[in-house]
């Protein structure tokens, strides 16, 4: 009798295999799909290196500057290069410019008391990246603590009036 008992054991054990196997690819098919459900849209993979942008980049826009120093320029830093007519120099004045907690393109404050010079009809709008933070600043010459600032910035604004990079930053324009 124990022969016919082995016999019908070994002749179930495929088809207990079977139903094993069948158990568990139901088991995962179920919660891979409740999993995919839960995880959300996938998102898309980066960009390939060539289309992502290096290092800082600004654009400047320039008008009533003169002749020659009105337009549109791209600047970028970290490698320099870019359509700024001198683009190494204009990241040099930038890097000048950085403190570290403050605001490198920060406007001329509300309260400040500056002299009543002004300094022409020129004016700059820089907008871009720099030092990882967006940056939309604008620039004019319409008194002495605007056109400070302005100098501070040659060249990677213009100098106008008959400044130039050697001299600019230096006259200082607040009320002592």
């Amino acid at each position: 009798m124990s022969q016919v008992t082995s016999r019908a054991v070994s002749q179930c054990a495929p088809l207990r295999r079977l139903a094993v196997t069948a158990l568990v690819l139901a088991v995962s098919v179920t919660s891979s799909a409740a999993f995919a459900a839960s995880a959300g849209p996938l998102v898309p993979p980066p960009p390939p290196d060539d289309d992502r942008v290096v290092g800082d980049h600004l654009t400047v826009t320039v008008r009533d500057a003169g002749e020659g120093a009105d337009g549109t320029f791209e600047l970028y830093c970290h490698p320099a290069g870019g359509t700024h007519p001198d683009p190494s120099e204009a990241c040099r004045a930038l890097e000048r410019n950085a403190r570290w907690g403050t605001d490198t393109f920060a406007p001329v404050p509300d309260d400040s008391v500056c002299t009543m010079r002004y300094g022409g009809p020129a004016t700059a709008h820089v907008t871009g990246r720099w030092a990882g933070r967006p940056v939309d600043a604008v620039f004019d010459r319409a008194d002495g603590c605007r056109i400070e600032r302005w100098d501070r910035f040659v060249p990677l604004l213009p100098a106008v009036g008959g400044q130039t990079p050697a001299t600019a930053g230096g006259a200082g324009g607040r009320v002592p």
